[in-house]
């Protein structure tokens, strides 16, 4: 929902859209400033959907503004704990080999932290060969995908078909073993959210309108088949239940790789390829959740908006909001020297702010096709399926969003407390105070800045 820039000659003035005026205040619209690369900028069909998209907005002001909080929280936070789930399995993989390694919370924060510099530097000095390290990536994920099923098909134990597919089991304490999965939904609904990680990216993708949700659906389709298959495979191979538990490495697939391969080095390659796949990700979503706090400053809507929203005119990047990024990852780790529950409670946070804001941001477009005017003319549709889809889609998240903020185990103490509900309803009152201080006057909402000529 960023505001769509196109570049024209220097000295071409910006026009105001729907009512508005380019702020006098700021530079966030300035050429020099917001200058990218003519590869990276979007086509002028673009900026005609961008227009027409602006012109009949769907969210109105307010709730737009809670949007751009809750996606901007989720994906600070979601990059805080995949550097830290970097971190930690590489500190997983150190209590495997060294048998005198004693485990500390600290060891973890600081890997944590050299994930987080080592993403800046694909998001800074070396930001022009990200497609690049993307593509190599997306390499090693099909051929790291082989190599781990392979492996685990060929010298894993095998489980008895009835007993995996039918036995279901109730560790928590809970009523219920119905209720107990719902509960431990929190790790799979993981695999739900990122997949608008290039809508954030949209404003250097040439002719995004088809690109973006071609993409989108492409990566859906592909990860959820691998995703199906990588399951199936571990529920067959876990082998020892109580062994892959309690190994010292703190994460159960690493002892499953060990379990069987039985070898240190097989371990290590299999387990290398995880955290080579999860620092790809930490580079994309430092990528995304630099540019969604760099939008949302853009349109007045953070504190600290005029200076989040520049742009680096040498390296054409959104500077502050990358080294913003890196300073909340940084503060997030820490947490886990004090506690790694609060930290597994923020992670939860992550997760419920980023669903809720895709709940609401559909409620809205449910909204408007049942009570509004046809929605603008878009390149790429669901057509007749789009409020079926949409509904689905409500559906799904209800209950998703209502079970990720239950505690793990029963019963209930203030250390296996799952606070995310306390902490986004705390979020909730810091963003409407600060609304209402200051925002109010200040945010317009996702308003399309166009240049008088963009033919």
């Amino acid at each position: 929902m960023a505001a769509y820039l196109h570049k024209e000659p220097a000295g071409v003035e910006l026009n105001e859209v729907d009512g508005h005026s380019s702020p006098d205040t700021s530079k966030v619209f300035d050429n020099e400033v917001s200058n990218v690369p003519e590869k990276y900028r979007g086509t002028n069909a673009d900026a005609r959907d961008m227009s027409v998209l602006g012109k009949k907005q769907v969210l109105r002001k307010l709730l737009s503004y809670y949007a751009g909080w809750l996606t901007g929280l989720g994906w600070q936070v979601y990059l805080a704990s995949v550097a830290f789930l970097v971190g930690t399995i590489i500190q997983g993989l150190i209590a495997l080999n060294v048998p005198t390694y004693v485990w500390q919370n600290w060891h973890g924060t600081l890997l944590a932290i050299a994930v987080a510099v080592f993403s800046i530097a694909f998001n800074t000095v070396l930001a022009s060969r990200l497609p690049l390290i993307e593509g190599l990536i997306l390499i090693l994920h099909i051929t790291g995908f082989f190599a781990i099923i392979i492996t685990l098909w060929v010298m894993g134990p095998r489980g008895e078909p009835r007993e995996v597919i039918l036995t279901f089991t109730n560790n928590g304490g809970w009523a219920t073993t119905g209720l107990s999965s719902m509960v431990g939904l929190l790790a799979p609904i993981a695999v739900l959210v990122g997949y608008d990680c290039s809508a954030h990216m949209a404003e250097e993708i040439k002719d995004a309108a088809t690109t973006l949700p071609n993409a989108i659906m492409a990566s859906v389709a592909l990860n959820a088949t691998l995703a199906f298959i990588m399951s199936v495979t571990l529920i067959f191979t876990v082998g020892d239940i109580e062994s892959v538990l309690s190994g010292v490495t703190g994460y159960p697939f690493i002892q499953i790789f060990f379990n069987a391969t039985q070898s240190y080095a097989a371990t290590n390659v299999l387990t290398a390829i995880v955290i080579i796949m999860l620092t790809g990700c930490c580079i994309s979503e430092l990528a995304a959740a630099s540019r969604q706090v760099w939008s949302f400053a853009r349109d007045q809507g953070l504190p600290g908006w005029s200076w989040l929203s520049q742009v680096s005119p040498g390296w054409n990047i959104p500077l502050p909001a990358v080294i913003v990024s890196l300073v909340i990852t940084a503060l997030l780790a820490c947490i886990n020297i004090g506690s790694s529950v609060a930290l597994n409670a923020i992670t939860s946070l992550g997760a419920l702010a980023t669903l809720f804001s895709y709940y609401l941001t559909i409620s809205c477009i449910v909204w408007r096709r049942l009570t509004g005017p046809p929605l603008p003319h878009r390149k790429w549709s669901l057509g007749s399926w789009g409020l079926t889809v949409n509904v689905a889609a409500l559906l799904f998240l209800t209950p998703l969003i209502f079970f990720i903020t239950w505690p793990l185990v029963t019963p209930v103490t203030a250390s296996t407390m799952n606070w995310s509900s306390v902490m986004l309803i705390g979020v909730f009152i810091i963003s409407t105070i600060y609304y209402f201080v200051k925002g109010r006057k200040e945010y317009e909402g996702p308003v399309v800045w166009m240049n008088r000529n963009d033919e």
